[in-house]
Order: structure tokens, then C-alpha cells, then sequence
């Protein structure tokens, strides 16, 4: 049926003037838009059971029915802004609609399950034992079926959550890591099949841990068969993309975009050939940006979301989520259609697969994560500004802008949680607030200059080995590479076999984790950290790879030394061993749960320090966070800890002794954690 037609039907009428306005004849004001939401709900409910008739009598379609209609409101609020400018509207609103019930029918039973264990514990992701690890299939066990084989291991560390990188099919050559999608439905073939994904997503799920995938939904691969119709002059898929036939609005738009990866390709446009027009790339020129003002879009994509529910995976970290909606004039970043589109695939996976959640990634200042961040958006989100600050304090040997940044920015809303971690697959930029540095004294511009020359060796005295990523001469500006072990200082430390320095680099590297297992989140390792992974140079030697520094920190995982792990006298068994006390303590510790956090004055620069703070079956769990940024011995004063513990007697939960604050400072030595938890009076 033609969507004329079918819009005739549905209204009994023709239709031709856009939606809002000609079919309430009302104003949209908030009582009238209450009035067309439940108007519109008794419109396409009996549309869907005769699409369902087969179902609707069965517990599975009152369940459906029952989230229908606690999240169509939500839905339809949001759909309505962004496309109910459409004559159109209800015939995609109902496509969207019939889309969730067929998935929510096709759902497989175990995760119908868990869909409802879920349910009746929507904080589930807040509690203590919650710990993750990230890792490439290929660099970690060759494929799927090898990753399956791990799960021991990935109990052994203590894993609950396992975040496979990109893992679907891609063009070959550069595939930025897997972020260009030539099908959401196909894992590359290197690594297995969809049958494999699910059967690991089960093992996963039966031994206790959540498969968490990338949802590359701002561009695909300009392979991907929607991609492969425009080009071919599909003039439904061409919609599909931002396809232009010469330069005058590309070159509007980049009057106000930033370039992204500049050495790569300048500007936010590539010309193709073989079309004879230009297309948006934001990132690079195989990766073409998807036009979200295009419903068709929003379906599709929500199907392909959908998919990945029902083949088992439990988190989708939403990639690139500022980019995703576009408006000549500004820089197409952040922009309030993204966060409506957001809301409105939440709406929908509530109705169709309600324990999925969704994990923001957004690397952007400050004051934009923060807004990605709510039960009905993203209810987990990667922390940069943490990492970034770490790694600022390793640099400085200072905790102020730790101090200061952490004690305004990490409050986010109840009901989500922070996904806190030292490293990632990315690059570490530094995207801490330059306001919150003036407040110190401190001058962004200069102090970035600074850090990157610290982190990849140029500053002198610095004990970092990275790289820069996208370093732009003219400008200064970079961003650096290198795993967790080369940037404290392991990998210089080995090659000058000076003990003294690896001790100190093995101190940072538990120091660094030690903060994240106890500021509040899900703490997220990548795996091969837990061994002292070192930098690995061969990337160069590989064409696809060579012009992305990144790849240096992202080498294969040394089974032989992982194997090391137990062996008190290598550098790999002391780093395993101390990781393994600490999240073997943070698991114990009701305290750590959750993410209400307060920081505390300690009375030094070099120290950070925080309480937390939780109420469990009535009492109160209240520990003390004490963490020492530099290589000296400190003392402070016992009367911050009497402030803020409350107490005169401690224990301190890491090192398993008691500490008694009667009189005389507290002493802490090079880069030394304490988790001082208050004992009972008597």
C-alpha cells in the first residue's frame, strides 16, 4: 500500500498538510498533546492486534500491551517533535510500533526472563560486585568460539560484564577497528557467525556476566547494503545519507563543524567518483553519516538495535551519540534532536526488550556527557573526565583538578551509574572543563601542551612512553596513545632494568585502579592491564594500520603472560595479585556500591580523598578514600579522618589492619591507597 493511501485509510480522509497541527485542530499544548497521545493509542491499538490477532490473547501480548502503554506517551512526545512535521507520521509511528511487538513476540524465553528478574531489580547494575572488562575477539582468543573457552578466566578476575569490541562484518582494509558496520546482522566471518555470538552471550548470561557490543549508529560502512542502493541511485536509500550534487551545502555546513580527524581528510565531506557527489563523513571517508531526520532511518536502525536484544546482548554502548542529528548553522554536535532520538530508542527497547540498557559515549566537554545521562537516555556512561584527571595527576603529581572537577561533575541522576576506567580502545584526550582549570590558576591551552609532551615522552623526567594521536603541529593539539603500563612508566622502567622504577610503575598501575573499583560505578579494565601489557610498535608494519597510533595500545593478548599471574616473582603476578586484593575488597564492600560519592579536603595537594558513603538494611556503610598521587612519603593530618570517618579507629580494608588515630599524622607512602573503613566504638 502506498503511504498515501494507507494514511487515507488510517484517517478515513485524505490527508496532505502536515500532521500536528490540521488533525487536532488544536494548539499543541501540553494538555492537548495528552489528549492526542491517548486519542492516537486507541487509533493503532486495534490496527496492532489485527496485525498480532494471533497473540492477543496470550500472556506474552499483555505484557506487550502493558509497556505499551506505560512508554507510548514517552514515545510518541519524542517521535512527534522529530518527524511530526510529516503527513506521514502515523504510518511510520505504526511501523515503529509493530516493529517492537513482532521483536518483543520473537524474543527468545530465557531473555524473557531475565527481561522480568530485571524488572523487579532496575538497580541492578548499581551494586558492588558489578566489575568489567573489554577487549578485542581477536587480539583477546582468535574468535568467538576462543572467547567462550576464556570464560574461566573471566570468572577467575571477576568479571560481570564483558564488552566486546566491534565484531561485525567490515570492509576489508581500514575499518577504523571494526566502527564501519557493512551489516549489523553478520559477524565478520574471521570471528565466527550470529549462531556463535548468541551461544556466547548464553554461556555468558549462565555464568553471570552481561555481553555488552558497540552500536555503531551514526554511519555505516559505504558497503553496506543501504549504502551500496544509494550509490547504485536507490533514491529511498540516498535519503537514507547526506548525498549532495556539489559543494554549496557541504561548504555551508563546514563554515561551523569542527574536523575531526583532520590528517585524514579535511573537512565533514568526501567526494565519490563514481557518483559524482559528495557525501558526509565525519569520520572518515568509507564511514557515511546516517540521516536521522529520515523516519525510515529511525526504524531501521531500531530493528537492527532490536536484533542484537534477542541474539542476547545485554548493554549497547551508543557510539559517536553527539553526532547523530544534523542543522545547518551549528556544529552538528550535541544537539537537542540527539538527545530526543536517544530517549525515543529507550522508549522503545522498554517496550521490546526492557533489560537492555544503553551506555553513553560521549567524549565531549564535560557539561554535554552530563546530559546524555538519565534512566530515559543512557543510564550508564563512560567517565572521560576521570580518566583524563588521573592521568593529569599521575603527570602533576597534584590532585586539585581531581579534586576540584570530581566535587562538581560527578554527581549524575539516581538510577544510573558511572562506567569508570584508566584506558580504553580510544585515545586519551584531555576533556577537562578549562574553567574549572582558570579556577586553579591553571591555563588549558598551555596545560594540554603540557600533558602531551609529558605522555609521550618529550617533557623531561616524565616516565610515560605513548604516542601522539592526531597531532596537529600548527595547533598543538593531540591526543595520546599508549597502554595503561607504558604511560605509568613500566615500559622504561623494564628497559632500564631499574627496580626501583618498576616498583613505582606497578604502584601507579593499583593506584590508578584502586580509585576507579571505589569512586563509584562499574569499574572497567582493559584486559591484558591486569598483566602489565606494554606498548606494541609492529602496528606500524601494517598498512591498514600504520597512520593510527591507537593500534599501539591495542596489542594481541600474551596468553604466556597471563599464565605469570600467579607467580608472586614477576612483574605480572605482583600486578595480578594486587588487582585481585582490591576487587576481591571492592566486591565485600557495600560502601562501594552505587555512585553517591563526596569529596574531602585532606589537607595536601598530592592527596585525593572522598568518602563513601551507603545506607544497606538500615546502616549506614561509610568508608574513607585516601589516595596518594606522588612518589614521596606523606603525613596528614589525623583530623581529617576523624572529620570525615567519624571515628578514631579504622580498618583499613586493602592491607587488613587496624589503624588508630589517638595522635601523630597519618602516614601514606608513594602513590599508596587506603580504604578506611570505621570500627564500632569499644
Amino acid at each position: 500500500m502506498k503511504i498515501e493511501d494507507w494514511v487515507a485509510a488510517f484517517y478515513g480522509h485524505p490527508v496532505i498538510l502536515p500532521f500536528c497541527h490540521e488533525q487536532s485542530q488544536l494548539p499543541m499544548n501540553p494538555k492537548n498533546l495528552t489528549l492526542e497521545t491517548r486519542r492516537s493509542l486507541d487509533r493503532l491499538t486495534p490496527r496492532l492486534e489485527a496485525e498480532f490477532a494471533d497473540h492477543v490473547e496470550s500472556e506474552e501480548w499483555a505484557a506487550f500491551r502493558r509497556r505499551l502503554d506505560a512508554y507510548f506517551p514517552r514515545l510518541f512526545r519524542l517521535l512527534l517533535d522529530l518527524y511530526g512535521d510529516r503527513y506521514d507520521f502515523f504510518y511510520h509511528l505504526e511501523r515503529i510500533l509493530t516493529l517492537a511487538a513482532r521483536s518483543w513476540l520473537e524474543r527468545p524465553a530465557d531473555l524473557k526472563t531475565l527481561d522480568a528478574i530485571r524488572e523487579a531489580d532496575p538497580n541492578w547494575y548499581q551494586q558492588e560486585e558489578m566489575l568489567g572488562g573489554v577487549c578485542y575477539v581477536d587480539l583477546c582468543a582468535g574468535d568467538l568460539a576462543g572467547v567462550r573457552e576464556k570464560i574461566s578466566y573471566f570468572q577467575e578476575l571477576g568479571l560481570t560484564y564483558l564488552h566486546l569490541m566491534p565484531l561485525f562484518k567490515t570492509p576489508s582494509g581500514d575499518n577504523d577497528g571494526g566502527y564501519a558496520v557493512s551489516d549489523y546482522r553478520q559477524v565478520n566471518p574471521r570471528l565466527g557467525h550470529m549462531d556463535d555470538l548468541r551461544a556466547l552471550a548464553a554461556d555468558l548470561r549462565a555464568h553471570g556476566i552481561s555481553l555488552v557490543l558497540d552500536f555503531i549508529f551514526n554511519h555505516t560502512a559505504d558497503d553496506h547494503p543501504w549504502a551500496q542502493a544509494a550509490r547504485a541511485g536507490d533514491p529511498d536509500y540516498a535519503d537514507y545519507y547526506f548525498i549532495f550534487p556539489d559543494r554549496t551545502l557541504p561548504d555551508q555546513y563546514d563554515r561551523t563543524l569542527r574536523e575531526i580527524f583532520p590528517d585524514k581528510h579535511a573537512g565533514s565531506f568526501t567526494y565519490k567518483p563514481d557518483m559524482d557527489r559528495w557525501v558526509w563523513t565525519t569520520f572518515n571517508e568509507f564511514q557515511w553519516d546516517l540521516n536521522y531526520a529520515n523516519p525510515n532511518v529511525f526504524h531501521d536502525m531500531a530493528g537492527e538495535m532490536l536484533f542484537l536484544a534477542n541474539a542476547g546482548v545485554e548493554t549497547l554502548r551508543l557510539d559517536a551519540l553527539a553526532f547523530i542529528w544534523k542543522q545547518l548553522g551549528t556544529n552538528c554536535e550535541n544537539l537537542p534532536q540527539a538527545h530526543e532520538l536517544v530517549q525515543a530508542f529507550n522508549a522503545l527497547v522498554r517496550m521490546a526488550a526492557p533489560s537492555l540498557l544503553f551506555k553513553s559515549e560521549a567524549i565531549v566537554h564535560p557539561d554535554e556527557v552530563i546530559k546524555y545521562i538519565s534512566v530515559d537516555e543512557c543510564q550508564l556512561s563512560y567517565n572521560p573526565l576521570l580518566m583524563a584527571l588521573l592521568w593529569n595527576s599521575l603527570a602533576t603529581r597534584k590532585a586539585d583538578l581531581l579534586s576540584y572537577s570530581m566535587a562538581r561533575r560527578f554527581r549524575i541522576p539516581a538510577g544510573c551509574s558511572w562506567v569508570n576506567y584508566v584506558r580504553c580502545h580510544d585515545d586519551i584526550g584531555w576533556t577537562f572543563d578549562d574553567g574549572d582549570a582558570a579556577a586553579l590558576g591553571i591555563n588549558g591551552y598551555d596545560h594540554r601542551r603540557f600533558l602531551n609532551d609529558f605522555y609521550t615522552g618529550r617533557f623531561p623526567g616524565s616516565f610515560a612512553r605513548g604516542l601522539p594521536f592526531q597531532e596537529n603541529p600548527r595547533t598543538g593539539d593531540a591526543r595520546i596513545s599508549g597502554t595503561l603500563a607504558s604511560l605509568a612508566g613500566l615500559e622504561q622502567a623494564l628497559l632500564d632494568n631499574d627496580a626501583a622504577e618498576i616498583e613505582l610503575a606497578i604502584s601507579r598501575i593499583l593506584l590508578l585502579h584502586a580509585i576507579i573499583l571505589s569512586i563509584g560505578g562499574i569499574p572497567l579494565f582493559y584486559l591484558g592491564d591486569e598483566v602489565g601489557m606494554l606498548n606494541d610498535y609492529g602496528y606500524s608494519q601494517d598498512p591498514a594500520k600504520a597512520d593510527d597510533s591507537r593500534w599501539v595500545h591495542r596489542p594481541r593478548l600474551n596468553w604466556a603472560k597471563v599464565e605469570k599471574r600467579h607467580d608472586p616473582e614477576t612483574v605480572e603476578g605482583r600486578i595480578y595479585a594486587g588487582l585481585q586484593r582490591l576487587i576481591q575488597v571492592h566486591k565485600a564492600t557495600p560502601a562501594f556500591g552505587g555512585v553517591e560519592m563526596e569529596v574531602i579536603e585532606t589537607g595536601s595537594e598530592h592527596v585525593f580523598g572522598f568518602v563513601r558513603t551507603r545506607v544497606v538494611d538500615g546502616r549506614e556503610e561509610r568508608v574513607v578514600v585516601l589516595a596518594n598521587v606522588s612518589e614521596h612519603d606523606l603525613r596528614l593530618d589525623a583530623n581529617v579522618l576523624r572529620l570525615y570517618g567519624l571515628s578514631y579507629r579504622f580498618l583499613e580494608l586493602i592491607g587488613e589492619r587496624e589503624i588508630e588515630l589517638n595522635e601523630g599524622p597519618l602516614l601514606l607512602d608513594p602513590y599508596q591507597v587506603l580504604w578506611l573503613q570505621a570500627m564500632p566504638k569499644g
